[in-house]
């Protein structure tokens, strides 16, 4: 996993390339807890994973349940590899995409 996280504001942009799986999920996480309480607006953008597990999937879910309680926006930009595996896991019904 490949990981940045770039600000614009209060707007946190995480852009991951490579891979989300069982070890890595863990540190993505942590990433995202790490960054709590700074911003206001929080934008993952995977145009450059190639693959994302269940792990990855736990982690997406629990993050939008900690930021819908704070209206925080929340938007996932996809690539077509990954918006399949949102849309077969049902994930596109509950996570903002694009």
């Amino acid at each position: 996993m490949d990981l940045t996280k770039q600000y614009n504001e209060k707007e946190l942009t995480i852009s991951v390339k490579d891979k989300i799986d069982t070890t890595t999920a863990p540190d993505f996480e942590n990433e995202i807890i790490d960054e709590m309480g700074k911003f206001d607006s929080l934008i993952l953008n995977f145009n450059d994973l190639e693959y994302i597990s269940s792990a990855g999937l736990r982690v997406l879910v629990a993050t939008a349940k900690k930021l819908e309680p704070q209206n925080i926006p929340f938007l996932i930009k996809v690539n077509d590899t990954i918006k399949d595996i949102l849309v077969m896991s049902g994930f596109d019904k509950i996570l903002n995409l694009e």
